[in-house]
Order: structure tokens, then C-alpha cells, then sequence
């Protein structure tokens, strides 16, 4: 059994309201966060700096979360890559403190940070992923990237209900 790196022991913090220590995790991402267009991939380094502050009903994490993510633009689809940098905090209750529909209640000293990282960099990265804000996509035509086609670049679009009528307009056996 291998143990989540996500998962903080805070035994050696005492349970007196106002005792606090400060942590650094560091360690490559088990699995990858984020969506197919971007993302932090698996292996990739995530660095957490937080203090664990205790509190009357728990453990209150305060952290920062560094790390970078990959993937594409969503108009040209070149690659891009995206420096985290995301604030989170979360209360964790103790087991004797929580009630059965709290989120998060620590495991005896235990509280495993997995959910609370992965919601704080999934709100972080952009839902549509754009490499620049003066990126014009790609041609709907041929594909292309507008930044490397010509000024008056266009394609003729025909309708393709009348499709067939073009085709018969230059079939020389109907006069034209």
C-alpha cells in the first residue's frame, strides 16, 4: 500500500486553539489535474507551502500551490503552458468534532489535502485556454493559422443544399 503524498501528518502540532506550523510539500503529481486542454500532467512537480493552524473544532490549512500546467490554446492549438500559482484553505475537523456531513475530518492526525488541491488548481486554470489575447485561431476553411495566411485570405462557401446546382452550372453539356 502506498501512501498519498497528499496526505499530512500533523501529529506534532499540539490541538490548543492557536498553535500553528508551517509545511512544504513537495512532490511529482500521482495523476494528472485539470481537463484534456490543459493540465498539471502526471509527474509533474507540485509545490505546497501551508500552515496548519489549530483551531477550537480542527485544523485550519492555509496554503499556496506552484506548479505548471500544460496543454493547448483553444483557438490554435499550439502548445502552451500555464505557471500556478493558487491560494487555498480548508477546515479539518477532528473526528470528534465533525459531524457525519462535514467534507473533511481528519483521519486520527491525518488530513489528507488531495480535494481541497485539486478544486483550488481546477479553478485556476482557464476554461478556455487562449496562448496569447491577440490569438486569431485557425481558418474554419483550411485549417491554417490566420497569423500565416495573406490579408484578404477567404474560401467560397457554398451552401451545400445547392451544392449539386454548382456542379451542374459548369457541366458543359448544359450550356455554359
Amino acid at each position: 500500500m502506498t501512501t498519498s503524498p497528499y496526505k499530512l501528518n500533523l501529529h506534532e502540532l499540539p490541538r490548543r486553539a492557536g498553535d500553528f506550523k508551517d509545511f512544504r510539500l513537495d512532490f511529482a503529481a500521482p495523476e494528472s489535474i485539470g481537463n484534456p486542454m490543459i493540465e498539471i500532467p502526471v509527474k509533474f512537480p507540485i509545490l505546497i507551502t501551508l500552515k496548519a493552524e489549530s483551531v477550537s473544532d480542527g485544523i485550519l490549512v492555509t496554503g499556496i500551490i506552484t506548479g505548471k500546467a500544460v496543454g493547448e490554446c483553444g483557438r490554435c492549438l499550439d502548445p502552451m503552458t500555464i505557471e500556478i500559482n493558487q491560494n487555498f484553505q480548508e477546515l479539518f475537523f477532528y473526528e470528534n468534532r465533525a459531524d457525519e456531513d462535514e467534507e473533511f475530518t481528519m483521519e486520527g492526525d491525518i488530513a489528507d489535502l488531495e480535494i481541497p488541491i485539486r478544486d483550488a488548481v481546477i479553478l485556476a486554470l482557464p476554461i478556455n485556454p487562449i496562448c496569447s489575447k491577440n490569438c486569431r485561431g485557425l481558418c474554419s476553411g483550411c485549417g491554417e493559422k490566420w497569423e500565416n495566411l495573406p490579408g484578404g485570405h477567404e474560401h467560397e462557401l457554398i451552401d451545400p443544399r445547392w451544392r449539386g446546382l454548382s456542379e451542374w452550372k459548369s457541366d458543359p453539356r448544359f450550356g455554359r
